[in-house]
């Protein structure tokens, strides 16, 4: 078999961020082809034997490393099994002892779909090094049906985990109750361990033995009403929450409201004194306006454009970071924390900006007060085919005005039109209207930023209800 071939065959591309698709065309020859392809992608430039990988909580990801491990036999590399942690956490070990590595996960997206994720020795791998995975043509045998279990290793959970142990005093959570919304995330069997050995009370919430995509970048309503309720009952200082694979966060404030990640991203980036950032075209404009930051940098969306930036960054400045509007934390450069070194990890992170923020704070909400009264909010059309939001974005670049009359906006005036990644409008009220096709799936999705969240929010389901019946 070829895995050029294989590959063209099988339906799956890269998104935003790792090559996703239907669990159904994720074969065994199909991992085991994306897997040798990689490798072959790098190991001009890196010398290796070990190749790390680790899963997320998805019922078909276990299968799928499996499948991806036979595939690195094939070339007679080691394979070192970390089992379900989050994916800064494989990265970082993976890093640490530069070695590549391969995070199966889909991340956010609907259970029967799943991803894969692909980190050099010395960090994820860019958007042209995707092009060259697709390109590989290597051939290999293809796989058994019967794939040989894994032995798993704690030593990638046990990294992390001091990663962040070693940064703070023994007692700077203390007095701080949290709420741990644990779900089916992939590091919820590290977030109470370590919270509580920072001095934490902590109380586990809804841990589900079914996969729940929970997206922090669209909130549902329902886990916006759990949030309000938990912190009512229980008098939390905070909830914490993740994504399926554990590396973007989801925290809700001392009133139980989920703050959104840019929002989050901002906050943390103050407390860590950052000089430039680079965050993706869809984040809160409060960054810019709160001039915090002697530089920032906007990108598209995904965190392989994030992280391109950073090596240029850090021509000019110090201390570098990025986030995203799903709170994906990318620290850039190293910096001190607590007097202590904090080492690079530039792929998106779930535990940095909690631990900044609830470390040297008391009021998550108070913190809020401060910032420029910039609001955002986001939504997507599931199960929106991709050429039609494609269309869409088309007819809404080229003919903006009467667009926005179609759908419904006949007083509203445009200021500016942005393309670096879908359609971004900004209207001469102020107000922010972003849509683009999303990169993992088909779906259509919405940003809005407005000066009060209602706004936002009314915005983007104003939009959205009236675009799925065009």
């Amino acid at each position: 078999m070829n895995t050029n071939i294989v590959i063209e065959q099988s339906g799956i591309a890269f998104g935003t961020s790792g090559a996703r698709g239907l669990v159904a065309d994720f074969t065994p020859d199909v991992c085991a082809a994306f897997s040798i392809a990689f490798i072959k992608s790098i190991d001009i430039e890196f010398g290796f034997d070990t190749v790390a990988i680790a899963i997320d909580n998805r019922p078909s990801s276990y299968a799928m490393a499996q499948a991806c491990a036979e595939g690195l036999k094939q070339l007679d590399l080691n394979v070192v099994y970390y089992g379900v942690i989050p994916t800064p956490a494989l990265a970082y070990k993976a890093m640490q002892d530069n070695v590549p590595s391969i995070m199966v996960t889909g991340s956010h997206i609907p259970f029967d779909r799943n991803g894969l994720k692909f980190y050099r020795p010395d960090g994820e791998i860019t958007k042209a090094d995707e092009q060259t995975i697709l390109g590989a043509s290597v051939e290999f045998t293809a796989l058994s049906e019967n794939l040989k279990d894994l032995n798993k290793s704690d030593a990638a959970k046990n990294a992390y985990i001091q990663r962040y142990s070693e940064l703070f005093r023994h007692d700077v959570l203390l007095g701080k109750k949290i709420g741990i919304y644990e779900h089916s995330s992939a590091g919820r069997d590290i977030y109470k361990v370590l919270f509580e050995s920072l001095g934490a009370e902590v109380k586990s919430l809804e841990r589900s033995d079914i996969f729940v995509p929970i997206d922090t970048e669209a909130v549902s309503a329902e886990d916006r009403n759990k949030a309000l309720d938990w912190s009512k009952e229980y008098n939390f200082d905070a909830i914490f929450s993740t994504d399926g694979d554990g590396d973007r966060p989801l925290v809700a404030d001392e009133n139980g409201n989920w703050l959104s990640g840019d929002t989050l991203g901002l906050l943390t980036s103050q407390l860590l004194n950052i000089e430039a950032l680079a965050v993706p075209v869809s984040c809160n404009t409060a960054i810019e306006k709160s001039g915090s930051f002697k530089h920032v940098k906007r990108t598209k969306i995904g965190s392989p454009y994030v992280i391109a930036e950073f090596s240029e960054l850090r021509k000019s400045f110090t201390h570098v970071a990025g986030f995203e509007a799903n709170g994906g934390y990318l620290l850039g450069s190293d910096i001190e924390v607590n007097g202590k070194l904090l080492t690079a990890l530039p792929t998106r992170d779930a535990l940095l900006p909690v631990l900044i923020v609830l470390g040297q704070i008391d009021s998550i909400a108070n913190l809020q007060l401060k910032l420029p009264k910039r609001f955002t909010a986001s939504d997507r059309i599931k199960n929106f085919p991709i050429i039609k939001s494609q269309q869409i974005i088309t007819e809404a670049t080229n003919e903006s005005e009467s667009f926005l009359v179609k759908i419904g906006f006949n007083e509203i005036a445009i200021e500016s039109l942005n393309t670096t990644d879908g359609l971004r409008l900004t209207f001469v009220d102020g107000q922010i209207l972003h849509l683009r096709p999303s990169g993992n799936a088909p779906e259509l999705r919405c940003y809005a930023e407005s000066d009060t969240y209602l706004k936002a929010t009314q915005l983007v389901s104003n939009s959205l209800e009236r675009i799925q019946h065009l």
